[in-house]
């Protein structure tokens, strides 16, 4: 399976953006997509994370309710964020993983079997 984010860009504070992250190829036992960011020289970070209904959401702390992550479909996921700030200003990655989860407060990302390119977010 790959992943291919869209969406990303330069916004001004308090303008949204809405990333998309399509998968293809065999999905298989892929039923979680998974939203994290990274910031030069850190490490990834769990942001959002949904499960392969939809019906089950799973944020990170200080996320919501700025930022909401939803299904298309099986193969689609994206991530509203509305009122953004400077400090969301990174690269965000899209990731599929078996299943969904929440470790002290931060989605998780160590069930993470494929990982997106990315897409760069910039808030001035």
């Amino acid at each position: 399976v790959q992943l291919v984010e869209s969406g990303g860009g330069s916004v001004e504070a308090g303008r949204s953006l809405r990333l998309f992250c399509a998968a293809s190829g065999y999905i298989g036992n892929m039923n979680c997509m998974i939203w994290a960011r990274q910031d030069p020289g850190k490490d990834r970070k769990g942001v959002a994370a949904i499960d392969a209904s939809g019906g089950a959401t799973f944020y990170s702390e200080n996320i919501r309710p700025r930022f909401t992550i939803s299904r298309v479909n099986k193969t689609t996921a994206y991530l509203q964020m509305n009122d953004l700030a400077p400090g969301d200003t990174s690269r965000y990655i899209c990731a599929a993983a078996p299943r969904c989860s929440v470790v002290a407060g931060l989605v998780g990302l160590a069930d993470v079997r494929v990982w997106g390119q990315g897409t760069q977010v910039t808030v001035s």
